[in-house]
């Protein structure tokens, strides 16, 4: 007996997501939806989305599929969707469960310590240690609040 033809509703839509960093390929795979840290705030992504280009400001991008969900860090860069596909060409992106948190914590405290002995007029040297210091300071909150098996993240206040 033959199955009957699919139509459009019985489809499940996906749309295609690839996440590239300067010296790889993070992600490439389906999605029901893609959450991007857009400059102008958080975009949802769904399969047949109207073309946009948009630039990323340091955050998360969330990758759902079904019931699971991936979750990258992303220090900048843009992405272009298209009604099939969203690609990221990120400045630096890493999936939170690779992330190094002892890596990231030693790289956070040289930031700290060489911003503490410089001044803004130290000009781009200042700026990549913000730089630093801001990518170092997002992936280690990531790591705590997304990872399977971190501990929670405790706020002193």
């Amino acid at each position: 007996m033959r199955t009957p033809p699919r139509n459009d509703m019985d489809v499940m839509m996906t749309i295609r997501c690839e996440i590239v960093s300067q010296d790889r390929a993070v992600y490439q795979g389906e999605a029901d939806i893609v959450l991007l840290p857009g400059t102008d705030g958080e975009m949802g992504i769904l399969p047949h989305h109207a073309p946009v280009l948009t630039t990323l400001k340091y955050g998360v991008i969330k990758v759902r599929h079904g019931d699971m969900e991936d979750v990258f860090t992303v220090a900048g860069g843009i992405a272009e969707v298209q009604p099939d596909l969203v690609t990221v060409l990120a400045d630096a992106a890493e999936n939170v469960q690779e992330i190094d948190v002892a890596r990231a914590e030693s790289a956070r405290k040289r930031a700290e310590e060489a911003l503490a002995k410089s001044t803004p007029m130290d000009g781009d040297a200042y700026f990549a240690m913000e730089a630093a210091l801001r990518r170092s300071s997002l992936r280690l909150d990531v790591a705590r609040r997304y990872r399977k098996g971190s501990p929670p993240l405790h706020h002193s206040e």
